[in-house]
């Protein structure tokens, strides 16, 4: 019989991604959907701490017998800007949106693609937290890149439009700016992409594939 988890999104996108991990683990992974409300928004300063305090207050809306749950949870870290707006990136996006974000960020632009890109470097990170009834492991991961000059494309969501991903090589490892790669978006950003494309950068993917390796004990890169 199959431990359930119980996921706490409304995505059924981020769903179906962690069925695909875990239920080769021998979990089944369910939704876990509250009222609007029900979970506060932590305003902590790191996204482990985030994921922690939301799985904290997940636990009391688990089915009755029911021991596991998971949360995720993600943020566009900005260098120049000191890693604004991070854990702050949903309520950044309802209130400056990604032109609020580009018009921050316009006084550094270059004609040099690859100083253009070290000038502007950023990360989507996420992390994904499971709590067993006992114990909390995490899983964390990181999509390496560049803020845009210009918004591009309509795919996706959040700052996706304005965010340019590393190139990757054939392990699916992010490349230095400048270094071509067996994957690229070709200086396309996210919102310009097709989701399979996305897929293979997903810094949310990649926070999965380390929570797997730390329920297994596999050794594997971010």
């Amino acid at each position: 019989m199959s431990t359930v988890i119980w996921f706490l999104t409304g995505n059924e996108g981020k769903l179906t991604e962690a069925t695909h991990h875990l239920s080769p683990l021998g979990f089944e992974v369910r939704q876990l959907l509250l009222p609007e409300g029900a979970i506060v928004e932590p305003q902590l300063d790191s996204l482990e701490d985030v994921a922690i305090a939301k799985l904290e207050q997940a636990k009391q809306y688990l089915p009755e017998g029911e021991t596991h749950v998971m949360v995720e949870d993600a943020g566009l870290f900005v260098d120049p800007l000191d890693g604004f707006p991070g854990v702050y990136s949903s309520y950044a996006y309802k209130t400056i949106g990604f032109q609020g974000l580009l018009r921050l960020l316009d006084h550094l632009q270059s004609e040099d693609p690859v100083q253009a890109a070290s000038l502007r470097s950023a990360s989507f990170q996420a992390v994904a937290a499971l709590w067993d009834g006992s114990n909390i492991t995490l899983g964390k991961g990181s999509c390496p890149g560049s803020i845009s000059t210009t918004s591009n494309g309509e795919e996706g969501f959040g700052f996706d439009p304005v965010f340019i991903p590393r190139d990757i090589d054939d392990l699916g490892q992010p490349l230095p700016p400048g270094t071509y790669g067996v994957t690229s978006t070709h200086g396309a950003t996210f919102g310009a992409v097709s989701l399979e494309i996305k897929q293979k950068f997903s810094h949310r993917r990649r926070a999965l594939d380390h929570l797997v390796t730390q329920l297994t004990g596999d050794s594997q890169d971010l």
